[in-house]
């Protein structure tokens, strides 16, 4: 018996910017700290992709997609594919971070969101 494969729908970063304009939107950013740390999507929650299954409860509980962005978009893509098979409408953000400062986007630095 195959299992069947998990489709993850994405949005691009010009898209992420417009759902952010228009409210709150529950973000995971699932990059190593340092990276993080660096300059992340301001209000993104930091759960590394290492850590992804034992830390699925702090993934809030939300009415609509959870979307997960990391520097490119493999990474995010990889964890929104386990976040999608644990029943959590998870969005990959093509082109992750890096797309968002090229595309003049602001950044927060640290460790807090």
């Amino acid at each position: 018996m195959s299992t069947p494969e998990i489709t993850v729908p994405e949005i691009d970063v010009d898209e992420l910017a417009q759902l952010r304009a228009n409210g709150d939107i529950t973000l995971i950013d699932v990059r190593e700290p340092d990276e993080y740390e660096g300059g992340h999507v301001p209000g993104a929650q930091h759960i590394q992709l290492g850590t992804v299954p034992e830390r699925l409860h702090e993934v809030p509980e939300v009415d609509g997609p959870v979307y997960v962005i990391c520097a490119r978009g493999g990474r995010s893509m990889t964890a929104a594919t386990y976040y999608r098979s644990q029943g959590i409408e998870a969005v990959n953000v093509a082109g992750g971070t890096i797309a968002w400062v090229e595309a003049g986007q602001p950044t927060n630095a640290g460790m807090n969101p």
